[in-house]
């Protein structure tokens, strides 16, 4: 630096430390004094304040808010309150949406008009669990894009995943999806982006639980968004899915007169498989979700939350003794065998309605998260279909992506045949199933309780190594079962003794050999040679499945989380 600019800057700085005083201000300099803005941002936080009061007040002469409420639908904001724990609804975004402002002074303005977000979010907490909230706001452009619901839907995507919190989706309306008129006011069109998903897969593949409710129209990306989740349910009154609504069906496939509940609701998309769970109304939709996320953990790198049991561990059930019938054609109640099992009313049913001829859900045992699998001998005779194996591999891998053991109840006299199971690829979805079982690697304990016959049982039963079962008395298995064995087995005999003798001594041959098969196919035999590992006591049958529950949560889950976080297992869900 040279010495005149060392000098120059030298003079600058004494004129500042020697300046006169500010002088005291009149006139004009006063009038300007009375517009500067307030030391403690009152005007900033009043602006938010207004805004966020608006927001969450409904505008009852909105014609969206008038058709919300003539459709018997809760408002967003009433859905939230009634979901959530009282006043813990935390908003992010509060204030994002298209705002008119007013100037008032230079430097200062305020809202004259504001159209809030129409998907609310932010945090709150469940039973006291922390999650994420996201809920459509039908009343506003029907649920479809505005200038913030997509930024904001990314973002709380994101955050799940960063903060391991579950996530709950409230859909009505398309969840920010496109709509023409969304091209006038941008005055182009586009190729449609679907920006969250990639986060949604990570959430799914990391256990973050992800729980949709159909609470009106989902449509498009707010039908994606909600078959997408863990667990769905939709309400029986209001709710329906669809890919494109009846006016678009209309000009598509002319298919006319056709209301929502005809195209997707849920007689549809609760028998189909597109959608878990069936409830009366929104409140039991919102019930639903709570009980759900308590058997769940906040992310696979976590144990299922475990409760105190008030269900003694070592109760016994005579019931369970003579619920099997002695006649192997007989039916049964698989349900009642379930409840009697468990920890007193802990089984939560998933996906009743569809895939009937298996039952699944989630139970505790000894107060621990269960997951459960039985087959349902009184639809189809308990032959797995293409929609059974389905369901049972969706829960499959909902269980392993939430290190939650499996406890299945086994009656099974094989896949479905026939016509139409061959025409609906039972085999094909047969051998996904088998797939899940042995690609899944939660720990399985399985009850024989009556048949086990052919592939399908095979693959349930020895999917693990080494195998974990008992069996029941009632127990009967082989290749095929003996109706229709005999017949294969022993075809060319009968048919000679009819063809030479009659019907009547080839019926008489018939019944000789099914005695002696029966007999040979005693359970006892069986254990005899260590075919079965051990016949139970069926009324013990709650007491083993405690501890063998119980172990597994002591010793091997907390193994399974290390392996989890350390990243050597990575179970898939999607």
């Amino acid at each position: 630096m040279s010495g005149k600019s060392a000098k120059e800057r030298l003079d600058q700085v004494h004129s500042h430390l020697t300046a006169d005083p500010p002088q005291r201000q009149t006139g004009k300099r006063r009038a300007k004094a009375v517009n500067t803005l307030p030391a403690d941002y009152s005007d900033v936080l009043g602006q938010v304040t207004t805004l966020q009061k608006i927001a969450a007040t409904p505008d009852t002469d909105n014609r969206g808010y008038v058709r919300q409420k003539k459709a018997g639908k809760l408002w967003v904001q009433e859905r939230i309150q009634q979901l959530l724990d009282p006043t813990s609804f935390r908003p992010v975004g509060s204030i994002s949406g298209t705002v008119k402002w007013k100037k008032t002074s230079e430097t200062m303005e305020e809202p004259v008009g504001f159209v809030p977000s129409n998907n609310v979010q932010g945090f709150g907490t469940l039973r006291g669990r922390k999650v994420i909230l996201t809920a459509d706001d039908f009343s506003i452009r029907a649920g479809h894009a505005d200038g913030a619901s997509t930024e904001k839907t990314v973002y709380m995507e994101k955050l799940a995943i960063a903060l391991k919190l579950p996530i709950v989706k409230l859909v009505d309306g398309s969840s920010g999806g496109g709509s023409v008129t969304t091209i006038r006011t941008t005055g182009f069109s586009y190729i449609p982006p679907l920006p969250s998903f990639q986060y949604v897969v990570e959430q799914l593949n990391l256990g973050i639980p992800n729980l949709g409710a159909v609470v009106g129209p989902a449509i498009g990306l707010g039908a994606a968004r909600v078959v997408a989740c863990h667990f769905s349910v939709m309400a029986g009154d209001i709710g329906s899915l669809f890919n494109a609504g009846p006016d678009v069906v209309k000009n598509a496939s002319f298919e006319e007169d056709l209301t929502p509940a005809d195209l997707g609701g849920p007689g549809v998309h609760c028998t189909n498989g597109t959608i878990d769970n069936l409830a009366a109304d929104e409140a039991e939709c919102f019930e639903q979700l709570r009980t759900v996320l308590s058997y769940l953990p906040n992310s696979g790198t976590m144990l299922p939350p475990v409760v105190e049991p008030s269900d003694p561990t070592t109760r016994k059930s005579a019931l369970l003794r003579s619920i099997i019938p002695r006649a192997k054609n007989r039916m049964y109640n698989a349900r009642k065998i379930i409840t009697e099992v468990v920890d007193l009313d802990s089984f939560f049913e998933i996906g009743a309605l569809w895939g009937r001829t298996a039952i699944v859900g989630l139970a505790r045992l000894g107060g621990k998260p269960v997951g459960i699998v039985s087959l349902n001998c009184e639809v189809n005779a308990g032959a797995l279909d293409a929609l059974g194996s389905q369901k049972i591999a969706r829960m499959l891998k909902f269980l392993d992506i939430f290190n939650i053991p499996l406890v299945q109840f086994v009656d099974i006299p094989g896949y479905a045949i026939g016509t139409v199971a061959e025409r609906n690829a039972t085999m094909r979805h047969g051998i996904s199933l088998a797939t899940a079982y042995y690609s899944t690697t939660m720990p399985v304990f399985s009850v024989i309780i009556r048949r086990v016959y052919g592939v399908a049982g095979g693959l349930m039963l020895d999917c693990r190594d080494p195998r974990m079962r008992v069996a029941w008395p009632s127990g009967n298995w082989g290749s095929l079962p003996l109706e229709g064995g005999i017949e294969v087995g022993h075809s060319f005999e009968l048919r000679e003794i009819e063809r030479q003798h009659g019907k009547q001594k080839r019926d008489e041959r018939y019944a000789e050999l099914e005695s002696e098969y029966r007999r040979l196919m005693s359970p006892i035999r069986t254990a005899n040679h260590f075919g079965v590992e051990e016949i139970i006591d069926p009324a013990s049958t709650r007491e083993i499945c405690c501890q063998w529950v119980g172990h597994v949560y002591e010793n091997l889950l907390p193994q399974r989380i290390l392996e989890r976080i350390s990243g050597r297992l990575q179970p898939k869900f999607a």
